[in-house]
């Protein structure tokens, strides 16, 4: 019941953005986030402190542990897809962000920056087609250590609005994750990436007051469940 209102309730707030943003699922960063060259230019500084959270990579919590209602993405094939929160929506992880000094000084530095994550793509995990909720932010992702493919490209496949991706480490996309996009690993190996919730520019004023408060009744959403200190490691 729960899972289903969610959905619904995602399916409007898409809706309404849709009728007022109309800009590609891939977007030029130079102009909506040119902090993009600061934290690709330093990746693989962020890749050795994601190397070091890997050895505990059994202890970081699977998706569908932090949010029930992405089990259907996350908790579908039984393999693992696991994610190391620094910030979410604008709330820091005081300690999350310790173990990662390099990475939180960048974030701390870029207000435009609501959530920071080290994503742990399990060996063969796939992850089924779906759409991002919020139109409001932009997703920033960064490649830090990615499995390569017999041939030499990168073993980790994500079709975003019928296009083909493939990018290895250093190389990044900013991209709207409310475009049908999937993702399979195709190798044992662990994928590793950051991921930036970015706070989208140039909205109308009606969407940026309604992505304002959207971002308001999340953030009393992960206070109300406990997630900023349940999932501190």
């Amino acid at each position: 019941m729960a899972m289903r209102l969610y959905q619904r309730i995602t399916d409007i707030i898409r809706a309404a953005y849709s009728r007022r943003i109309a800009t590609p699922a891939v977007l030029d960063a130079a102009s909506y986030f040119p902090a993009s060259v600061t934290f690709s230019g330093t990746w693989e500084a962020l890749r050795a402190e994601a190397l070091t959270l890997a050895e505990g990579f059994s202890q970081i919590p699977r998706f569908h542990e932090i949010m029930e209602e992405q089990a259907p993405i996350s908790d579908n094939d039984g393999r693992d897809w696991r994610l190391f929160i620094l910030k979410a929506y604008g709330i820091e992880l005081a300690h999350n962000m310790a173990r990662c000094p390099r990475l939180a000084a960048l974030v701390r530095g870029r207000p435009e920056v609501l959530s920071a994550s080290i994503t742990f793509l399990g060996p063969r995990k796939h992850i089924p087609k779906h759409h991002g909720p919020f139109r409001g932010v932009l997703r920033f992702y960064l490649g830090l250590s990615v499995p390569q493919a017999a041939d030499g490209e990168p073993a980790v496949l994500m079709v975003l609005d019928g296009r083909s991706y493939r990018l290895g480490d250093g190389k990044w996309l900013l991209w709207d994750d409310t475009y049908s996009h999937e993702v399979w690993n195709e190798s044992d190996d662990i994928r590793i990436a950051l991921f930036l919730d970015i706070w989208r520019p140039y909205m109308p004023l009606d969407m940026w007051l309604m992505s304002k408060a959207i971002l308001a009744i999340t953030q009393l959403g992960i206070l109300w469940r406990g997630l900023a200190q349940k999932y501190q490691h």
